[in-house]
């Protein structure tokens, strides 16, 4: 998942540097979502391999 959101932040840039605005934005929107679900998962399978 965490691929996805590096992707997605890579296509942001790229739209942005190219004046996509909308498209930057929609794609910043999306890595943005993606990493913090990534995190959210990440921390719940941290606490759950210590018990």
């Amino acid at each position: 998942m965490l691929n996805y959101a590096i992707i997605f932040l890579i296509i942001a840039i790229i739209a942005g540097v190219l004046g996509f605005g909308g498209i930057a934005g929609a794609a910043a929107t999306i890595a943005k979502v993606l990493f913090f679900i990534f995190l959210i998962l990440f921390v719940v399978s941290l606490i759950r391999s210590r018990r």
